[in-house]
């Protein structure tokens, strides 16, 4: 089956769910669903003009139940806990933000913080061959590292309470 074939031979898989095909877009549930024009953070680093282009007039609204990302995001679970290795992607729907929706719509799914983590920091890395570099926090890798005000173990939602950034040592 396909769970095994991906863990038995470490293949990655990034679903990106906020694009996920022949089923309704993940990106209209969190776009529906959340104040995208109002969030403080994304008004300053990106176009106001822009941000109202994408939330006005949205081409529609489905019941939750129509969304099926949320399966989706349920298979990811089960090829990472058979010992697969699964990424978090934004397919740039919405920088800055939609990164966080793909991590989110993982717990969505049924999946553990932890879990989301670790396809989002240590397991990303380790896809495109950076491990060495990035990923975790050891001795002799670089020192990126996002600072938040809440701790996403209690509520994946939190990975945007972002109060500081640190790039090669430097913080921001």
């Amino acid at each position: 089956d396909v769970v095994e074939l991906f863990a038995r031979t470490r293949t990655a898989y990034t679903p990106t769910l906020i694009v996920q095909y022949n089923a309704e877009s993940m990106r209209e549930y969190f776009f529906t669903r959340s104040d995208v024009l109002g969030n403080e953070k994304l008004r300053r680093f990106y176009p106001v003009n822009r941000l109202k282009e994408l939330t006005e007039r949205r081409p529609g609204w489905q019941r939750d139940a129509e969304f099926l990302f949320v399966q989706g995001a349920a298979q990811a679970a089960k090829i990472q806990r058979a010992g697969g290795l699964i990424g978090v992607g934004g397919h740039a729907e919405l920088q800055g933000l939609g990164y966080h929706w793909e991590m989110w719509a993982y717990g969505m799914g049924g999946m553990k913080s932890a879990e989301i983590l670790r396809a989002a920091t240590i397991d990303g890395a380790r896809i495109i061959g950076i491990d060495q570099d990035l990923g975790s926090i050891e001795p002799g890798k670089l020192a990126d590292l996002v600072i938040l005000t809440a701790n996403p173990l209690d509520d994946i939602c939190n990975s945007t309470s972002i109060e500081s950034v640190m790039q090669d040592g430097r913080l921001y």
